[in-house]
């Protein structure tokens, strides 16, 4: 009797679980159309631009002008900074060698100076 009551009680679960009827949750929601613009445009029709025409539409934007602008103002900026420090390294050598100058004079003048020494 026991083991009837179980199986009956089981039978019962299972064929609630596994009936077709959904809960009222899932079945309140709708079903929502998104309609989207799916026409085809060829390269043959009106509407086709051509990738040269596409590319210059693109070069004549202003986010493109600007960016180039933007690009010649750094590039010209880097020449300057280069030229600058191209100065900077040509005085540094101009004095460098000056130095260098006046110390081969002073050593050929001690030189000289011990000579004439050495001779009298």
């Amino acid at each position: 009797m026991k083991n009837l009551l179980a199986a009956i009680f089981i039978f019962i679960i299972l064929f609630t679980a596994c009936s077709k009827k959904e809960s009222p949750g899932f079945g309140a929601e709708q079903e929502v159309k998104i309609s989207y613009d799916t026409t085809a445009v060829d390269s043959f029709s009106t509407g086709a631009v051509s990738v040269d025409i596409a590319r210059k539409i693109r070069m004549s934007s202003p986010q493109y002008i600007d960016s180039v602008k933007q690009a010649k103002k750094l590039q010209d900026e880097e020449n300057k900074i280069k030229a600058e420090l191209e100065k900077e390294n040509k005085a540094k050598q101009e004095e460098e060698k000056k130095k260098a100058e006046a110390e081969k004079k002073l050593k050929t003048a001690e030189k000289t100076a011990v000579q004439e020494t050495k001779s009298e």
